[in-house]
């Protein structure tokens, strides 16, 4: 017994670091997006899968009746809007979105990071819709040369939008380890902000309103889950009972259920209270983070990305709906942050942190353009046509694993030059050191004579 409850002990804080290590965590999931893409795909495994996804599972006496894929992404996927809903109330009350004016130069770059992005997107589709094979006003899909009305594939124009802090980090701890903490908190900052940005655009554009009352059962679920978790002892069946009713509500009222997860976590306090240690929206987030990125993550992402194609080829990346994301995140992206970031210091009269520069955020801007988690979701709301949503989310991944290449390269190059510097200016501090040192040990002892003059004698001390 001792034994097994050692082993225990041991196994759960191994997850807790595992899941709290961004680097480890983003390659899991960029593991099952992956592994999710070559199961629908491989011929052996490709029916099987497919059969998995589609397998309906229902709650009885309700509407809730979901294949395993819908499950993953409206079910699962909630945790992960709970964590982030934990983490803007702590980062709004007492974090970096607290002080807006200390905030406002990354919180301008993620407006200006999430408008760019549609607008290329938008335009590139117009061009191959114009200059493109078929006919003016249409764009054909390469892989099955399937005929798409321009306003139909527009409808994508928000699936470049987002930004998946979890992989930004992991990136950053990759390939910057020497970069100054500023450009880290910039990049945390920027990334909050996008996500309460991106949860505004689902809730405003991909929700389709049911019958009001529903909405009467939200505003009720909302009160009690936020008395529940202010009182001193938290009576947790009855939170876990309200938030699944919220998580229902937000079903049957039409907006995208894991939207609850957020709303029931910008309700719980974030300040210490009952003489507690740490604010209970900082705990509940820690405590939800092994589940969120190491079960709800993957998972989502394997479903996700698995969707099945007629033939895999190169042609995929010659799709206008391939080439559009991959310019609006990877360069749609950094080029809507740099830009703002210019416009705020050099026109705007704002600040950065102290020792940043505008160019010194360009790695991590290009970081920016990792779309993945919230661009999947988006991606399978926006389209209604399965080979569009399907070519949409192979787009993110492709314009992703761009993105993380080429803010790796950067991210390692700047690194090193802040780590060279950070050398040469500890060489010359040590060099400065030594100077003062020896001139300590140079001591001066002035000596009267017996006919009254003076002299100095100097004490050379080893």
């Amino acid at each position: 017994m001792a034994t097994t409850t050692g082993a225990k002990r041991g196994i759960w804080p191994m997850i807790r670091r595992i899941a709290a290590s961004d680097r480890i965590s983003g390659l899991i999931m960029l593991g099952f997006a992956l592994a999710g893409l070559v199961l629908a795909n491989l011929p052996l495994t490709a029916h099987a899968f497919e059969a998995v996804a589609e397998t309906h599972v229902f709650i009885p006496h309700t509407n809730l009746d979901l294949p395993i894929g819908h499950w993953a992404q409206d079910g699962l996927l909630t945790i992960f809007f709970l964590t982030v809903g934990l983490e803007l109330k702590q980062e709004l009350t007492t974090g970096s979105l607290a002080n807006p004016k200390a905030a406002a130069v990354p919180m301008l770059c993620a407006v200006g990071g999430m408008i760019t992005p549609p607008i290329l997107f938008l335009a590139t589709t117009a061009l191959f819709s114009q200059f493109g094979p078929g006919e003016p006003g249409s764009l054909i899909l390469t892989t099955t040369g399937s005929s798409i009305p321009f306003a139909e594939m527009s409808h994508g124009w928000a699936v470049p939008t987002a930004t998946d802090i979890a992989f930004s980090l992991a990136v950053l701890a990759l390939f910057a380890k020497a970069l100054p903490g500023s450009i880290r908190a910039f990049l945390m900052t920027l990334a909050t902000v996008d996500d309460l940005l991106a949860i505004i655009l689902i809730a405003v554009f991909f929700s389709s309103v049911n019958a009001w009352y529903w909405f009467i059962g939200i505003a009720v679920c909302a009160v009690i889950w936020a008395h529940l978790v202010r009182l001193k002892k938290v009576p947790w069946i009855a939170v876990v009972v309200v938030g699944i009713l919220a998580w229902i509500m937000m079903f049957e009222a039409g907006i995208h259920p894991t939207l609850a997860g957020v709303l029931v976590g910008l309700l719980t306090p974030a300040r210490v209270m009952h003489g507690e240690h740490s604010p209970r929206a900082e705990r509940y987030a820690d405590k939800l983070k092994p589940f969120s990125a190491l079960l709800a993550l993957p998972i989502f992402a394997l479903f996700a990305t698995g969707v099945h194609f007629e033939s895999i080829s190169p042609l995929l990346l010659l799709s206008p709906l391939v080439i559009a994301l991959i310019v609006a995140l990877v360069v749609g992206k950094p080029l809507g942050i740099i830009v703002t970031a210019w416009l705020a210091t050099h026109v705007g009269g704002l600040k950065m942190a102290k020792g940043l520069r505008v160019r010194d955020m360009i790695p991590a801007a290009v970081a920016c353009g990792i779309g993945f988690t919230v661009s999947f979701l988006i991606a399978s709301l926006a389209y209604t046509n399965q080979e569009l949503s399907a070519e949409a989310r192979f787009g993110v991944l492709v314009a992703s694993l761009i993105a993380a290449a080429i803010s790796g390269v950067l991210l390692s190059r700047q690194s090193k030059r802040f780590e060279q510097a950070a050398a040469v200016a500890a060489a010359e501090a040590g060099a400065e050191s030594d100077a003062n040192t020896h001139s300590d040990e140079l001591a001066e002892h002035p000596i009267t004579l017996a006919d009254g003059t003076e002299s100095v004698e100097i004490d050379f001390r080893r």
